[in-house]
């Protein structure tokens, strides 16, 4: 294998490599903000339940019994 054709495969794989690993950035950038969103979700619901749960406590502590 000559040297220009060993350089021409170098710079091939060079330029494939470096499309990979820009790809492989977008896929990271695109998960990390999907998880900032998912986070958020569920600190949302949580926040929800918390909520449902004191507040239907609350509702059943002042609520009449039925046999009255």
């Amino acid at each position: 294998m000559s040297d220009s054709a060993r350089l021409d495969d170098l710079e091939s794989r060079t330029a494939f490599q470096e499309d990979a690993i820009d790809k492989l950035s977008d896929v990271i950038a695109r998960q990390e903000k999907e998880l900032d969103q998912l986070k958020r979700m569920v600190l949302i619901l949580s926040t929800q339940i918390r909520n449902f749960d004191s507040g239907d406590s609350a509702a059943k502590a002042n609520e009449i019994p039925p046999h009255y």
